[in-house]
């Protein structure tokens, strides 16, 4: 079971997401908030959080400064951006602050369950228009440490990482998942997740949005 928050500050939004993410037989919503600083009290006040689907326009506390408080605080609760706009500035501040992905509120409601399926299982969703804009819009990733952050100008290989560890990084910055990697190079999950476990070592980052983050920036040079 996959328990969960709503936030949004549209009270026919939440409540419309509170009922029908409830009719799936894997999904709960625990909590529904009107702005992200209650998300954030309520993912510390609720006995086990696996994501919270966040507005990014609310009073009080907006979607990426929540997300930034989330991550920071319980890293093991999944963030996945809902929004009505296109607003590619806030989205990329929202992955950087360790969202998982985003989704317009537009998409049918079957369409959002299986996407908060989708980061929980630690994957990413990444609008590809959105992808192609990170390398020239974000920085470093924000928990790099110096040996990460070197100049653009050296390659994968410069930050140790194997033949088939740089291969993973490219195929997550794809957004593809595991099940998905593992066919593709026709490894085991098991396999692909210890890669991804040596990657998130060696280049001292969080989760896998921010190798794909890292990817997207050094990519010119690969």
């Amino acid at each position: 079971m996959i328990r969960l928050i709503v936030a949004d500050d549209d009270p026919f939004i939440r409540e419309s997401l509170k009922l029908i993410l409830n009719m799936e037989p894997d999904l709960e919503v625990v909590d529904a908030c009107s702005d992200g600083e209650q998300a954030w009290q309520a993912v510390g006040r609720q006995e086990a959080v696996d994501a919270v689907l966040m507005d990014i326009r609310m009073p009080v506390c907006d979607g990426v400064e929540a997300t930034r408080r989330i991550k920071r605080d319980y890293p093991h609760v999944s963030v996945l951006i809902l929004t009505t706009f296109d607003d590619d500035e806030y989205i990329i501040e929202a992955l950087r602050a360790g969202a998982s992905g985003y989704l317009l509120k537009n998409l049918p409601p079957e369409r959002i369950a299986q996407g908060l399926r989708t980061v929980c299982e630690g994957n990413l969703l990444i609008h590809p228009d959105i992808a192609k804009k990170l390398a020239s819009l974000i920085g470093p990733p924000p928990s790099a440490n110096a040996s990460v952050s070197r100049p653009n100008s050296v390659s994968l290989s410069s930050y140790g990482l194997t033949d088939g560890e740089q291969a993973i990084v490219r195929k997550i910055a794809d957004g593809l998942s595991n099940k998905e990697i593992a066919q593709e190079l026709f490894l085991s999950e098991g396999t692909v997740k210890n890669y991804v476990t040596s990657i998130l070592g060696k280049l001292n980052l969080r989760d896998r949005t921010q190798i794909a983050i890292f990817y997207l920036k050094n990519r010119q040079f690969d």
